[in-house]
């Protein structure tokens, strides 16, 4: 019965050898739980998604056995590619708009573990044995439900690693073959892809402690001349994030009056431009306020892959000042963009998801 959180990963650099190997999706981790006709879908903090797919819902029910629990990723795909931001946009507290997206933009799910069936419970079963049940009860599963590829060739989870990135995946998930299904543990490694940028630092939030940096706010410059915010590092211990008062005082404004984003505070321009504190149902009364830089110190970041070719997907890491390079010269053209390729041919369905 619901809740069950799910098992988790850790990162490491490389593949390791003689495990289970399967992509890592870009999505909603999401436990489904069928009973008959009552299918709920868990997200990882255990909280509900079940209102926001409802044409997941009417698929899974037809799809996969009448009594089970699945664990997979709930992704949305366009033109070939997984596409969070559609994903996202799905929710929505007005049931007429998720009726609405549900038809626009369909959702898919794609299985990588089953941890009951009928009434027996597979949480210490071994993986190799959860996963051959697993083939058995989606087998010839039609989308948009779909079983997760799985190989033990580290070999081909190399290239996997370096094809599937082109249809906007991760990176890649090993699990042990005698795992058990561990609850909100770390059992699992992930290896994900990293590639470093030059950004302007153009200013920085105030962490929730006290008066030291949260985060910093990236920019870079599009073909126009216009510095975009393209995300944020955050990840800095206590005392470094003091040494950062101190060491970005000198650039300190007084206001954002002539500063690249001194139109943050209004709703209308975030519809040209990317600037910090966007408006967002996942902000709701967070303070998004920021404290103005002058956009003339460059860091090199590491980060794992841009989200619509615009921004950050995840929280860019900090690696060290860049005295050397000039601001103007952080433009998108450095970034390196992954060969696409289509997430048909990952899930075999001959079309899009």
């Amino acid at each position: 019965m619901p809740p069950v959180k799910p098992m988790l990963a850790k990162p490491v650099a490389r593949i390791p050898p003689g495990m289970h190997y399967e992509a890592k999706w870009d999505g909603f981790r999401a436990i489904v739980f069928r009973d008959g006709d009552e299918v709920e879908l868990g997200s990882r903090t255990g909280k509900p998604l079940t209102r926001y797919f409802p044409e997941l819902v009417a698929a899974l029910r037809e799809r996969v056995p009448e009594r089970c629990v699945l664990d997979g990723e709930i992704v949305i795909a366009r033109e070939g590619r997984l596409d969070f931001d559609a994903l996202t946009e799905r929710i929505h507290p007005a049931q007429s708009r998720v009726r609405t997206l549900a038809e626009r933009t369909p959702a898919s799910f794609v299985a990588f573990d089953l941890l009951a069936l009928d009434d027996r419970s597979l949480l210490d079963m071994p993986l190799t044995d959860r996963r051959a049940l697993l083939d058995g009860a989606l087998a010839g599963v039609a989308a948009p439900v779909h079983l997760a590829p799985a190989t033990t060739d580290a070999e081909l989870a190399g290239r996997w690693f370096e094809q599937y990135e082109g249809a906007g995946l991760d990176g890649i998930v090993a699990k042990p073959l005698g795992l058990r299904y561990l609850q909100d543990q770390r059992a699992m490694f992930k290896i994900k892809h990293e590639r470093t940028a030059d950004v302007v630092v153009a200013g920085y939030r105030l962490h929730k402690s006290g008066p030291v940096v949260g985060s910093l706010l990236l920019g870079l410059y599009d073909d126009r001349g216009a510095l975009q915010h393209v995300g944020v590092s955050a990840a800095f211990p206590m005392k470094r994030r003091a040494e950062l008062i101190e060491e970005l005082q000198p650039l300190r404004m007084d206001d954002a009056a002539g500063h690249p984003w001194a139109a943050w505070g209004e709703v209308e321009a975030h519809g040209t431009a990317r600037l910090p504190g966007a408006p967002s149902r996942w902000s709701g009364k967070k303070d998004l306020s920021w404290v103005p830089l002058r956009p003339e110190r460059v860091a090199e970041v590491a980060y794992d892959h841009m989200e619509n070719g615009a921004r950050f997907r995840h929280t860019a890491r900090f690696r060290r000042w860049r005295p050397d390079r000039a601001p103007e010269s952080c433009t998108y053209a450095q970034l390196e963009e992954p060969v696409r390729y289509d997430l048909a041919e990952i899930l075999g369905t001959g079309g899009a998801p």
